[in-house]
């Protein structure tokens, strides 16, 4: 698997550079940037600005609010210079990016008040390859990035929108610069950097579909796996998380979390929802840990963490799990959880009503 690093943050600068290069004898703040309100000179000065910031966020770790301090270009600063502060913030961020640890997050505000090393490249990209095309649009110049560069962006921080037939023009329309078929216009959007959720001993690291696919395909998803490789209950969740992606159904913070162990930042385990919350408020979850990191308590703190962060929402009023009847451990580490077994009642209704298989035991958080 290709992560989203450093590199891919030059790629799509030097992009940008090589295609405003060609319009450099031109008075750029003269010239509108494509459908935005700025002239191309102050959207080519927001992007140098957005790289400085993420780079000086991510490097300086950031908690509750953006480092403060601010850009500005000297007096007579022309269009090759302008282009340089392009290339060096592009460096910075990149250098930040591929130095910054695999576990570090600093703050971003939207919409969880923080992003990883992958996300802050991710949104330095995404701002590159945006505003080059808008830029291109008022300069009368063409410019198309690579797929890649589009894909990445994509199933990085836009886990929420289905993916079309080309990465490239799904990410024009989900940013609203573009028409896509059979799909409505967009007239507003925000990108989602993933959810972390702390726990004793664990991070609870919310999985994109980039990782996703990885792992459905027997890879690491980007982890460093205690025992080698994920459970086989990971990998089915993965490529759950990828089928409703593809649908367009994918609500990133009801996906799957792996559990990562900040003291070695190993990967335990996975946990996550089985979908959304239905009509009254019910959530299912499932969970699974590697054999080496069974016996520890690990997974009764990660189903503690995810369903008391699921029932603090006003959408989710109860949480369950189900349980093979031979598995007496998962039961154990329900209770201790503060789940117990629903009566046969809700059982069958369970059955009848949401689809459970038969044979299965359903336990409910009390709390």
């Amino acid at each position: 698997m290709r992560a989203m690093s450093g590199d891919q943050v030059t790629e799509a600068v030097r992009g940008c550079v090589t295609t405003l290069r060609a319009a450099a004898d031109r008075d750029w703040s003269t010239v509108r940037a494509g459908g935005v309100d700025w002239d191309c000179h102050a959207t080519a000065l927001h992007v140098a600005e957005c790289l400085l910031a993420y780079a000086g966020n991510l490097a300086g770790h950031a908690r509750d609010a953006y480092v403060p301090f601010e850009m500005r270009l000297e007096d007579g600063t022309g269009n090759d210079g302008l282009l340089h502060v392009l290339q060096t913030t592009g460096a910075l961020l990149a250098a930040a990016v591929n130095t910054a640890a695999p576990g570090d997050r600093a703050f971003h505000p939207y919409p969880f008040r923080s992003a990883d090393r992958e996300g802050f490249a991710a949104m330095g990209v995404a701002e590159v390859l945006l505003h080059t095309y808008d830029m291109a649009q008022g300069l009368g110049l063409e410019y198309t990035p690579a797929e890649s560069l589009a894909d990445a962006v994509l199933t990085s921080i836009f886990p929420h929108v289905q993916p079309g037939p080309d990465a490239w023009p799904t990410l024009l329309w989900a940013t609203g610069r573009g028409e896509l078929a059979g799909r409505p216009a967009v007239d507003s959007w925000r990108w989602y950097n993933n959810l972390v959720l702390p726990a004793e001993r664990l991070t609870l690291t919310g999985l994109r579909p980039a990782a996703a696919r990885d792992l459905r395909l027997g890879g690491d998803g980007g982890f460093t796996w205690l025992g080698g490789t994920p459970y086989e209950g990971t990998r089915e969740a993965a490529g759950f998380l990828v089928k409703a992606y593809e649908a367009g159904l994918h609500r990133p913070e009801f996906g799957v979390f792996t559990l990562i162990r900040p003291e070695d930042g190993l990967a335990v385990g996975g946990i996550g929802f089985h979908g959304t919350p239905d009509p009254e408020g019910r959530v299912e979850i499932g969970y699974d840990l590697v054999p080496e990191a069974r016996g520890q308590g690990y997974a009764t703190e990660a189903v503690r963490a995810l369903t008391e962060w699921a029932l603090a929402r006003d959408d989710v009023h109860t949480v369950t799990a189900t349980v093979e009847p031979d598995n007496p451990a998962s039961e154990r580490v329900l209770a201790r959880a503060g789940f117990h077994r629903a009566n046969p009642q809700q059982e069958e209704t369970a059955r009848r009503e949401h689809g459970m298989e038969s044979g299965l035991r359903l336990f409910v958080y009390t709390g």
